[in-house]
């Protein structure tokens, strides 16, 4: 059995407060070698958190993260810089990750500067084959990202976490801010580079319906937990959270004549501040057999009878809605 490329263990991220945020509160994860793992679930939920803690671009209030066997944490300020050419982000915003001051070609120069990867001879050339590499024209390094669409910007993000030649990738939901036409460009992009490039990635989105064409594994998220976590056709095929279940009925139906039942949760997610007692979930849960004791205990993320890759945390994970 390969070892995990990544592995996650009890993440845990609060922030300050009166009481405390739980952004993240005990998130366990493996991805392996060149496989893309989906993290999903509704903005609040504390996908973002954990790939933002996981690369300590903000640090963990508690639990581990080894990278290729390495403890991410307990690394020093140079080890964790030359840790930062093997572990690369995809930011959401293709504007606001970019410096509005530094044309396409510095920004991608920096990083080779920086971790010392070309000699002053060779950057252009670099540059050039990076630009290249993500489908963008040479001339587009003289270029500022005001100057730019969206779609070009977030290749040129991807263009800059390609320049120190990483192996795993936190793509932070990179096609939600584009058009629909260009996330269909931007994820085949991505696919193609992965398969190229031997690439690992955690894709963070809100969309299954994008996770669906580049996942391998899924990881649905609420409130700072994982709630369900399987191969991505098993997610697709038979849910065993009511909150996927929710999240799948949203997904469009490309064909108008097709009737699916849609499954509208009620009111909003809770506060991480206050997280309900019991299931993070009851509250919304349109179960039927809902019962005190989804108001009081906490459900285990388990495995399903029928499948051993298949978990769910759910009291009633077996049973059908």
């Amino acid at each position: 059995m390969t070892a995990p490329l990544l592995d996650i263990q009890n993440l845990v991220k609060h922030y300050p407060g009166r009481p405390p945020v739980r952004a993240v509160d005990g998130v366990s994860l493996t991805i392996a070698p060149g496989q893309t793992l989906g993290l999903v679930g509704e903005s609040g939920s504390g996908k973002s958190t954990v790939g933002r803690t996981i690369l300590r671009l903000q640090e963990p209030t508690a639990g581990r993260v080894l990278f290729e066997g390495e403890d991410v944490f307990a690394l020093g300020t140079a080890p964790l810089r030359a840790l930062r050419r093997r572990m690369q982000i995809v930011f959401q915003d293709p504007y606001s990750s970019l410096n509005p001051r530094m044309t396409v070609g510095r920004t991608l120069r920096e990083p080779l500067e920086i971790h010392g990867l070309a000699p002053p001879a060779q950057m252009e050339a670099r540059v050039t084959a990076l630009l290249d590499e993500v489908g963008l024209d040479p001339a587009f390094a003289g270029r500022y990202p005001h100057e730019l669409s969206g779609g070009q910007r977030q290749r040129v993000g991807i263009a800059r976490a390609l320049s120190v030649e990483p192996r795993f990738i936190v793509c932070d939901e990179p096609v939600s801010a584009l058009d629909v036409s260009v996330q269909a460009q931007v994820l085949n992009l991505l696919a193609d580079l992965q398969q190229k490039r031997s690439l690992t990635y955690l894709f963070i989105a809100h969309d299954l319906a994008v996770v669906r064409h580049i996942a391998d594994q899924v990881a649905v998220m609420y409130l700072g937990r994982i709630v369900e976590r399987a191969p991505a056709s098993a997610i697709y095929a038979g849910p065993r959270h009511p909150y996927t279940r929710a999240l799948l009925s949203a997904v469009p139906e490309p064909n108008p004549r097709a009737t699916r039942a849609r499954i509208v949760l009620s009111g909003d997610i809770p506060s991480p501040a206050h997280p309900p007692a019991g299931c993070p979930f009851h509250p919304r849960c349109p179960h039927p057999k809902k019962n005190d004791r989804c108001r009081t205990e906490t459900p285990a993320l388990r495995t399903t009878s029928d499948s051993p890759a298949h978990l769910a945390a759910c009291h009633f994970a077996e049973e059908p809605m």
